[in-house]
């Protein structure tokens, strides 16, 4: 599995825009084969801050997924909107919940 982790901050000015294409962006990027979750949060420690939290099946969903023109497009709107530019982490993953917790 590939786990994915981001965030944007928050500008005051376009914050409302920003966590609408946040939740649509996930909405999309749920539909996408390979994909097994995408969620959009607002940090409860940093309320500027918005995390994203991604599952994916395989790098080769992934590749396909930064391929999407809508993808592209929302990066490049988060980059505008934003007063710094996102932040994005791409790691492999294991689930090993039986693992530890029998």
């Amino acid at each position: 599995m590939i786990l994915i982790t981001g965030h944007v901050i928050l500008t005051p000015e376009h914050r409302e825009r920003m966590i609408a294409l946040g939740a649509e962006h996930s909405a999309r990027s749920r539909a996408e084969p390979g994909c097994l979750a995408h969620h959009c949060h607002v940090d409860v420690e940093n309320p500027d801050r918005l995390v994203f939290v991604e599952e994916w099946a395989s790098v080769d969903a992934v590749r396909a997924h930064f391929a999407v023109p809508a993808a592209r497009a929302f990066v490049a709107d988060m980059r505008r909107l934003s007063s710094e530019p996102p932040a994005i982490r791409i790691y492999t993953a294991e689930d090993i919940t039986a693992t530890l917790m029998g």
